[in-house]
């Protein structure tokens, strides 16, 4: 939230204790952009995802979610349901 924007090779990962859909929600509210959001479950497969629209209330994954992804907005096409993501670390070296 109140940041102005998010570069195309930008993102946040948001990581939950478990698979779930409640707590999985996000909103929009005082967001200055829209986001490509994936909801990934624990084996990080897409099981959802949204063109999350700024200040829209919430969104809510169809099914439980462990990861989700919240990503610039032209990235929506790059990305589907039954996808496998693989996470890296990037190293300072």
């Amino acid at each position: 939230m109140f940041t102005q924007a998010l570069k195309p090779e930008e993102g946040v990962i948001l990581v939950e204790k478990k698979e779930t859909r409640f707590n999985a929600a996000i909103h929009m509210l005082f967001m200055n952009f829209d986001l490509t959001v994936l909801w990934l479950d624990r084996q990080r497969v897409v099981v959802d995802k949204a063109f999350a629209k700024r200040w829209m209330p919430f969104y809510f994954p169809k099914k439980p979610a462990q990861y989700i992804l919240e990503l610039h907005p032209d990235k929506f096409a790059d990305f589907s349901i039954g996808d496998q993501i693989c996470f890296v670390e990037e190293s300072d070296d």
